[in-house]
């Protein structure tokens, strides 16, 4: 079996380069049936330092290495049952915490300064919402591929890093731009508005979109990156990236916590400004903490010949050149082909110029491994198009009811958020310590439940989720009825804000088992050398299902403005957004009945993958 890496080297050559630098340089790579294993001498095999040298079992990868990447303090290594001293246990902030912290600090109360600040309408701004966390989902297809391909994932967590810092520190600038005499104000119920200059609005959605290319690049590399720090040959590395998986999202999770009670706190009561460059300022910590790992890694070169899309581009030229081709050069071609044993295992009756296109050595095989993924990435669409609502009507909601605590402290709306984040980090260590190995008992299998199984239990956990939600604003705007307060959307209702925390609580317990076994199942199903690329197609889901939940809203919108109210009123009062969870949550049913023909008929890459 191939080791956790997204890629994977060629026989040694002694006279090739000296450097990992000059290794990605060169493309080095293995082809499918290359080295064994395991590696002697106390090596991993096909890894190799930052010098280039094999790398070190003892002194490379684990979980010391992985601190850096997720960001493990001494409680959770507390937690494994890891005892390891040094810098590595003390890295609090590490980079897929902090970027985390800092794209949840942007996105999660981007409906407020959208509606807010920026003047738009509530189906407006959550439409340039969900279509930006799309582009900002979909991006990582492009990255990781990119790293995949030629950059590798440690160059471009570094370079994405940077471009990170840049839109953040532009996002932070854009709130100044509001200043200045020559805006248009008016009176209105709520006080006064004022329309901010159209430099303003470009400037930040160009930071915006920034950031956005900057998640491509660093999502689907982090953890494939922290991943490649356990061999998945060694039996002991091995279970331990089974968890590491569990322990990512609760790192992850802890981070966000934190990000939504404090900078909505911030954004909402002190300034966006100060909002936006909290994170700004994370990120480039964090950098900082991850390059000083640097030495302790493991690393496994990168070749523009191992990915899909370059293997694809190269047979598609070579099928162009073919085509141009007389018939006798063809002919020769073919001959020269079989001489060589190219292509073997088709038919006669195999159209020649299809055997052109096919004749590149393991495209086929790559290509319908990643393209029988498809069923399950197609049945998990509705899922991400239910979990986009958080961030956006979720929030808006939320800022209709009741939310003080005591005299003075009032919960910002997008701070409910984080009862998602403090779910998951709650639930995860009672998953991986409890339900993992109870359910190991009956079934024998490592990690309890098969992957799919456990994307199907959070999928039906998110179906409840949206049951709930149509139930509590259903209640919401009957108390709005009730208290006369129907026209009047500025004042608070008589609702506490803790009626919307189950539906918050049901959603994180729904990551639990979906957003972590389809993270696991896209590393682990595509091929070893895509493994980025796999991580990405992971994230697409999200972003076609933001791009889904954009295209609903806006068409839902126009529809029943047409016929006289939207569901999504400016006055949430008079909407009917209740309509809309009913809606999602019958597209739920009927998306996870389709997840589940999939799912047992799948079957898995290796006999005893989970």
């Amino acid at each position: 079996m191939p080791t956790g890496s997204g890629a994977q080297t060629s026989s040694s050559s002694s006279s090739g380069p000296t450097t990992l630098l000059d290794q990605e340089r060169s493309g080095i790579m293995a082809d499918d049936g290359g080295a064994g294993a395991a590696a002697e001498g106390g090596s991993v095999a096909e890894a190799v330092d930052h010098r280039g040298r094999p790398a070190s079992r003892a002194s490379t990868g684990g979980w010391k290495s992985a601190s850096f990447i997720i960001g493990k303090s001494r409680i959770e290594y507390w937690f494994l049952g890891v005892c390891s001293g040094g810098l590595m246990n003390d890295a609090r902030a590490a980079v897929e915490i902090a970027e985390r912290f800092s794209f949840y600090g942007v996105s999660a109360n981007l409906i407020t300064y959208l509606t807010g600040p920026l003047g738009e309408r509530v189906a407006a701004a959550a439409s340039a919402l969900n279509a930006w966390n799309g582009t900002a989902q979909l991006l990582p297809l492009l990255g990781g591929t990119l790293a995949d391909a030629w950059l590798g994932r440690y160059r471009t967590i570094v370079l994405a890093s940077l471009i990170y810092i840049l839109g953040l520190g532009m996002l932070a600038f854009s709130t100044l731009l509001s200043s200045g005499g020559h805006r248009q104000c008016t009176t209105t119920a709520g006080g006064q508005a004022c329309a901010p200059s159209t430099l303003q609005v470009a400037f930040f959605y160009a930071s915006l979109y920034i950031v956005a290319v900057a998640q491509g690049g660093h999502k689907p590399c982090v953890q494939a990156f922290g991943a490649d720090q356990f061999d998945q040959s060694d039996p002991n590395e091995s279970v331990s990236r089974s968890s590491f998986f569990n322990w990512w999202y609760f790192g992850m999770c802890g981070g966000t916590a934190v990000t939504l009670v404090l900078l909505s706190y911030v954004q909402d009561n002190i300034g966006w400004g100060l909002g936006f460059g909290i994170p700004c300022a994370v990120m480039a910590a964090a950098l900082a903490v991850f390059l000083l790992g640097t030495r302790t890694y493991r690393y496994y070169v990168t070749s523009a010949k191992g990915a899909l899309f370059s293997r694809a581009a190269e047979a598609f030229a070579e099928w162009r050149s073919r085509r141009k081709a007389g018939p006798l050069e063809q002919e020769a071609s073919q001959e020269r082909g079989r001489a060589a044993g190219e292509a073997p295992g088709f038919s006669a009756g195999v159209d020649e110029e299809d055997q052109a296109v096919v004749s590149n050595p393991g495209f086929v095989k790559e290509a319908k491994a990643v393209l029988r993924l498809f069923p399950i990435w197609a049945t998990c669409l509705i899922y991400a198009v239910a979990f986009a609502q958080s961030s956006t009507f979720f929030t808006k909601q939320a800022g209709t009811l009741d939310r003080r605590i005591g005299d003075r402290f009032k919960v910002p709306p997008a701070a409910l958020q984080s009862f998602i984040s403090i779910t998951i980090v709650v639930f995860i260590p009672i998953y991986d310590r409890v339900v993992v190995p109870v359910s190991r008992r009956y079934s024998g299998k490592p990690s309890g439940i098969t992957m799919l199984q456990r994307i199907g239990v959070g999928m039906l956990l998110s179906l409840l989720s949206m049951v709930i939600a149509a139930l509590v604003e259903t209640h919401r705007l009957r108390v709005a009825r009730d208290a006369g307060l129907v026209d009047k959307p500025n004042v608070p209702l008589p609702m506490s804000l803790w009626w919307m925390v189950p539906q918050y609580v049901l959603f994180g317990a729904a990551d639990v088992f979906t957003m972590v076994g389809l993270q696991e199942f896209f590393y682990d199903q595509v091929p070893d050398k895509l493994r980025s690329l796999g991580l990405a197609l992971y994230l697409s889901i999200f972003g076609v299902g933001s791009f889904i939940s954009s295209a609903l809203v806006s068409v839902i919108d126009r529809v029943t403005t047409a016929r006289g109210q939207s569901w999504f009123s400016n006055n949430l009062n008079r909407g009917h957004v209740d309509y809309f969870y009913w809606l999602l949550a019958a597209l739920s049913a009927v998306e996870l009945l389709a997840y589940v023909f999939f799912a047992v008929i799948y079957k898995y890459k290796n006999k005893g993958a989970v």
